[in-house]
């Protein structure tokens, strides 16, 4: 081979290198084209995974704004023999005649023992049983409380806004809604004088575990007069009434075998003036506006008495005159309601009622010459 054609064959080889190299580099641009390319989905596909992620936080918040309503509830396991019982232990705020302006705020605490062999919890409440409520709530749950520990229950009030002389009785239930026994008696009460006046003449509902009565029945007596605490209010009397109280007391003592009681006219004159006394002060307790007692108002009417009792009722709406003697019968918190009902002790009864600001109020004295 000549040394020219040696030549041509070695340029030819030069030229087809430099060709092969260029198609190399056009090679890795293509393919680099549809790697460019293959970054959309990726994309969409790192949005796609987001969703997933973004639904965990959502969940996670809502979780932490709504915790489990139980979580904090303890629920002893309480045997289903264990005992209910309560001791009162001491007054811890506004002891028994203390003195509270008309309309204020107060919180009455009293200290009771567990006395029986159950563990309270939050389903044991406090709540509002008869007389003067003074705006109470409903209930108050128990703090935990094992046999033998003491426990503080309070509960917020607003005093009447008339002045006079108030009481209002608390009793604890169990979780089915049965009243617990404290010592003798079943009541944790308190006893305020309250002073002064408030804007409103109007005071809470007072409370009574009467849930019945028929409504206001319409008043066939008017009248203008002031109570014993020298109060003045346009109260009403309801003769019907007083005479339904005499008829279902009389029915219910001859169901038991016992004799009608007589009415005598002094004594209704007493039992009217506390009633009146009652409606114009918003009392619901036998000590009158003016810290009369049932014997005092016995003697102030001319009646010369060996024993006097009296029973008490107020409610909103009131009851009829049935209904208060059937309230009184089934009173299991104070038995002597009932038991002056069925007396053998005390030979007459007088029955008074007044009406004023949509409650009724009742007051029967029993009395022995």
């Amino acid at each position: 081979m000549s040394k020219k054609a040696l030549s041509i064959i070695v340029l030819l080889g030069i030229v087809l290198s430099a060709c092969g190299g260029q198609a190399a580099q056009a090679t890795e641009t293509a393919t680099a084209a549809p790697d460019t390319t293959t970054e959309v989905p990726a994309t969409n596909t790192a949005t796609q995974e987001s969703i997933p992620v973004t639904g965990e936080t959502e969940t996670e918040a809502t979780a932490t704004a709504t915790p489990s309503p139980t979580a904090t509830v303890f629920v002893p396991e309480n045997a289903a023999d264990c005992t209910n019982l309560a001791s009162f232990v001491s007054d811890v705020t506004i002891p028994d005649n203390s003195t509270v302006t008309a309309g204020s705020e107060f919180t009455k605490t009293w200290r009771v023992r567990n006395s029986g062999t159950c563990i309270w919890w939050a389903g044991y409440t406090l709540t509002h049983y008869s007389e003067n409520a003074m705006s109470a709530p409903a209930s108050v749950p128990l703090p935990v409380t094992n046999p033998g520990e003491s426990a503080d229950l309070s509960v917020d009030l607003i005093a009447p806004s008339v002045a006079g002389t108030y009481r209002g009785n608390f009793v604890i239930e169990n979780p089915e809604g049965l009243i617990m026994q404290v010592d003798e008696d079943s009541r944790l009460w308190l006893i305020i004088n309250v002073t002064g006046s408030a804007p409103s003449a109007t005071s809470g509902t007072p409370g009574s575990s009467s849930s019945g009565g028929s409504g206001t029945a319409a008043p066939t007596t008017a009248s203008s007069s002031a109570g014993s605490g020298g109060a003045t209010c346009a109260f009403t009397t309801d003769a019907g009434r007083t005479n339904a109280v005499v008829s279902a007391l009389n029915a219910y003592r001859a169901q038991n075998g016992l004799a009608a009681q007589p009415v005598n006219a002094r004594l209704s004159q007493a039992a009217q003036a506390h009633a009146n006394d009652m409606a114009c002060n918003n009392l619901f307790v036998h000590t009158g506006s003016d810290g009369s007692t049932p014997e005092t108002r016995v003697t102030a009417v001319g009646y010369s008495a060996s024993d006097v009792s009296e029973n008490v009722y107020g409610s909103y709406p009131p009851l009829t005159g049935e209904g208060a003697v059937n309230w009184w019968a089934a009173d299991q918190t104070d038995p002597r309601h009932n038991e002056n009902l069925l007396t053998t002790q005390y030979t007459e009864i007088g029955v008074g009622y007044a009406f004023f600001e949509n409650f009724g109020y009742y007051v029967v004295v029993f009395a022995t010459p």
